[in-house]
């Protein structure tokens, strides 16, 4: 596509105690590889740190940053706020922790129109900057980590359910409405299920990849996968049909290996050979997850791994159905283009 075809570019940013990786993520959204026109605009929830410091400067070093309130602190709605507050059609959204590769913006473009697609997406490629963080990045990209997920470990490009952040075309949001703010996590697949439903194209390219700081340490790991659990249930609820096995592994997990100590403990010992059992197999599963990474790393990828799979699991399991009952009342009808 010629340079003077290329189609101007908005990124959207929903932001939120993002002090640490802001600065650095918006540089690498300005510095990318694209003779199209760029602009970004940065959701500001109400953070407790640095983060709105950080974006005042940001628009004053460079005037293709904006900065837009979102009081609510909620991630849909700060996607929405931006969404609105942006002028190009075409969409980028970024979180404030992820670092674009320098050709991402056009790549994606290229892929969007190569495809025809309403969304593209790549790689959540996760990096760590020390040792629990690259443990994280391990799991993360590995199978006994997150199974066969595309988006965490790559494949090959094509049709998709769901990408990670996505590349959007203006039109097919503001024809949906944006995104649904009663998914206060899991927005992204709910908003891609409409596209979906409304007959349009989402496409996955092992091309596109975004970087990734992982949560650091336990606790906000612990927190963020609870709420990933808590809300795919939700998301099964509200889609019959869409779960599989590999979404059900970790709630299983939590269950057998409770009953495990729970007999262990009261009836016999050999009850122990459940959880003794599920340290042994992440334990084994993280040699070739931490190939190459230091001695600290690697000693931390089981932790990682228990984290996360006990984390999702119990927050899956717990998840209520009256959360569910209330993001299904707000369902939208599927609304296709016109012909």
């Amino acid at each position: 596509m010629p340079d003077q075809q290329l189609p101007a570019v908005s990124v959207i940013m929903p932001v939120l105690n993002e002090e640490r990786h802001l600065r650095t993520s918006v540089r690498h959204i300005l510095e990318q590889e694209y003779a199209g026109e760029l602009e970004v605009v940065i959701a500001l929830g109400p953070s407790t740190d640095r983060t709105d410091e950080i974006a005042a400067e940001l628009v004053r070093e460079d005037s293709r940053v904006h900065t837009v309130p979102n009081p609510t602190g909620r991630t849909p709605a700060a996607l929405n706020a931006a969404i609105k507050a942006s002028r190009h059609p075409i969409v980028v959204r970024v979180d404030g922790h992820g670092m674009l590769s320098p050709d991402y913006i056009a790549t994606a473009v290229r892929l969007m129109d190569e495809t025809g697609a309403q969304n593209v997406g790549g790689i959540m490629h996760a990096e760590g900057e020390n040792d629990w963080e690259r443990a994280v990045a391990a799991a993360m990209t590995s199978k006994i980590g997150v199974g066969n997920a595309a988006f965490h470990t790559g494949g090959a490009a094509g049709p998709a359910e769901t990408v990670y952040l996505g590349v959007f075309r203006r039109e097919v949001l503001e024809r949906l409405g944006g995104y649904n703010e009663e998914f206060i996590r899991a927005q992204d697949w709910e908003l891609n299920f409409r596209i979906r439903e409304a007959g349009g194209l989402i496409w996955f390219s092992p091309e596109l990849k975004v970087s990734y700081r992982p949560r650091p340490n336990v606790r906000a790991l612990a927190k963020q996968y609870k709420n990933y659990g808590r809300w795919r249930h939700v998301v099964a609820r509200y889609h019959q049909g869409s779960i599989n096995l590999r979404y059900l592994a970790a709630p299983a997990a939590v269950l057998a290996i409770a009953a495990g100590v729970v007999v262990g403990a009261v009836v016999t010992p050999w009850g122990l050979i459940v959880p003794a059992g599920y340290v042994a197999a992440i334990t084994a599963g993280s040699v070739p997850a931490g190939k190459g990474l230091p001695a600290g790393a690697r000693l931390r990828i089981p932790v990682a791994l228990a984290t996360m799979h006990m984390s999702w699991g119990f927050g899956f399991l717990t998840s209520p159905r009256s959360l569910a009952k209330k993001v299904i009342a707000s369902r939208r009808p599927a609304v296709r283009a016109e012909q």
